[in-house]
């Protein structure tokens, strides 16, 4: 899977939800604080950003270490509730994530949703959308390994590989916003873009940042599969 791209064409892109898709975050939080709270502790805005875009096991043993006597299980499933709650109440959008993926849709790019959240929360984000936009979703509950593992976005690549035997990493752009997220991506090999939202994402060479989503096409997230051949075909020249 690792090999050369054989064509400079984008065949999928890969959609992280919490806070890529839609601005969840401000939702988890208030759930994470309140159950905390619940339990006679406090929960700092600091403590909160060092839980985004971590998988919700991971979340639920820092929430125990922060004062909550409940089993990892029944942290998980209170903080989904809540955070479902809210998204039936109002799905925040993050700017220019739908209108990308309508853009998307119409370029027949197919699109997949990888997120750390379950099946049951990305179920009503993804029934909120007026288009079956979603090949598929990889959730955090499907996955042995959460992010920054690149479990989930190498299952994403196979279940697409099963439709298109021709599919590559190098085929195939990961949007995320969060430090684990982009880790995971960037460690499966896809093309990762960083669009920054509740954290700071670090400098790096092996992925590229954009401010947002607004104004950008589809032939903008082509563009990074033809610098990735073209920095391809550099290296092997060089070698």
């Amino acid at each position: 899977m690792h090999s050369s791209p054989s064509q400079p064409h984008l065949k999928a892109v890969l959609w992280d939800m919490d806070g890529t898709l839609v601005d969840t975050e401000p939702y988890w939080i208030a759930a994470e604080r309140a159950l905390v709270e619940a339990h006679g502790g406090s929960w700092s805005h600091q403590q909160a950003m060092q839980l985004v875009g971590q998988s919700l096991l991971h979340s639920a043993a820092v929430l125990q270490a922060a004062g909550v006597g409940l089993e990892a299980r029944k942290i998980v499933d209170t903080l989904s509730a809540q955070v479902i709650e809210q998204i039936r109440k109002e799905v925040p959008w993050r700017p220019g994530a739908r209108e990308l993926l309508d853009e998307l849709q119409q370029a027949g790019i197919r699109c997949a949703l990888v997120t750390m959240s379950e099946g049951p929360l990305a179920g009503v984000v993804v029934e909120s959308l007026p288009k079956p936009y979603f090949e598929f979703m990889v959730t955090g509950d499907t996955v042995a390994n959460g992010k920054p593992h690149p479990e989930a976005y190498l299952t994403a690549v196979e279940r697409l590989r099963l439709d298109d035997p021709s599919l590559t990493i190098h085929h195939c752009v990961a949007l995320e916003d969060s430090v684990p997220g982009a880790t995971a991506a960037i460690a499966s090999g896809v093309i990762t873009v960083g669009i920054p939202h509740q954290v700071p994402l670090p400098e790096d060479h092996r992925m590229v940042m954009w401010d947002t989503l607004v104004g950008r096409t589809s032939s903008d997230v082509q563009q990074l599969v033809v610098d990735r051949f073209q920095a391809a075909n550099l290296l092997e020249g060089a070698n």
